[in-house]
């Protein structure tokens, strides 16, 4: 029996099922909280809910992967989080290290429609049993944005005291430990990130003609992710910025520190560097 897995949303009609049937190309046709089925050439369709066993499951610790960017500052043909690197894509070595962490359950993608059924066939082949995979969300027109898309899908989902881990799809080194060491400071209506300590002198310019002051690097840390937080306290921290102070945004902890949120520091790792530059590439290349 030959079988295929498609998506659909749930308010898709029975004569566009059956239609299915007959193609042989399945198309990804949704993003978000979805209905998988399994179509086999037997024409009976089989309801299968990758997502959840129960639609009325509550999730306590969602990861939102961020696997948005187009990779313009790289100026590849193909964004930098899908390049083959060995015999995995960048996305493939970030989604095995994500699922370190032990308590999610959940994840969502963010990923432009074009590349969401390479994606899921993907996340079916590597996804942990205990981990739903939630579908996709849209990226925005910045990244809160895409985070905040994200978290509309997820909200729904979630019990009232959950958590949320925000990782880049082009930060493929970050390891077991890191993530096992935020895991550690969570606490309710909290966040945590990693961060590293400033080493290099840093000047602050304005336009980067001359040097206006030098800053005290003892109190500057360099931010990584994952970054994680109470999910209910940051999804309303991401909405109290709406329409437009949100698109001023520099870094996913900034809307939990502008809501008065503490957002703890864990020991970052220098290894767990952001795939920025063809310079980056070449650095993981030489690891992988």
């Amino acid at each position: 029996m030959v079988e295929t897995v498609v998506k659909i949303k749930p308010n898709y009609s029975r004569s566009f099922l059956t239609a299915f049937v007959r193609m042989t190309e399945i198309e990804i046709c949704s993003s978000g909280y979805i209905v998988y089925i399994i179509i086999n050439r037997n024409t009976r369709i089989h309801k299968r809910n990758y997502m959840q066993e129960d639609n009325l499951k509550k999730y306590k610790a969602a990861c939102i992967l961020l696997a948005g960017g187009r990779g313009e500052r790289m100026g590849t043909d193909i964004p930098k989080q899908f390049l083959a690197v060995g015999r995995k894509s960048v996305i493939e070595y970030t989604l095995s290290a994500v699922f370190e962490w032990k308590r999610m359950d959940t994840l969502i993608v963010v990923a432009d429609e074009k590349w969401r059924k390479s994606v899921t066939e993907l996340i079916q082949r590597v996804i942990p049993e205990k981990i739903s995979f939630a579908g996709f969300a849209d990226p925005g027109k910045n990244r809160q944005l895409s985070i905040l898309n994200a978290m509309n899908e997820l909200k729904p989902h979630m019990e009232e005291w959950s958590y949320v881990m925000i990782h880049d799809a082009v930060r493929p080194c970050v390891s077991a430990d890191l993530i096992a060491g935020c895991d550690a400071l969570l606490e309710k209506g909290c966040g945590v990130m990693p961060a590293i300590p400033v080493k290099d002198t840093i000047y602050e310019s304005d336009g980067g003609a001359c040097a206006q002051r030098i800053l005290n690097r003892d109190l500057l840390f360099a931010g990584q992710t994952p970054e994680f937080f109470d999910f209910n306290r940051y999804f309303e921290a991401n909405e109290a910025l709406l329409p437009d102070r949100i698109m001023d945004i520099r870094g996913s902890s900034e809307p939990a520190i502008l809501a008065g949120m503490r957002v703890k520091m864990a020991p970052g790792d220098e290894g767990n560097f952001k795939l920025t530059t063809i310079e980056d590439l070449e650095r993981f290349k030489a690891l992988v």
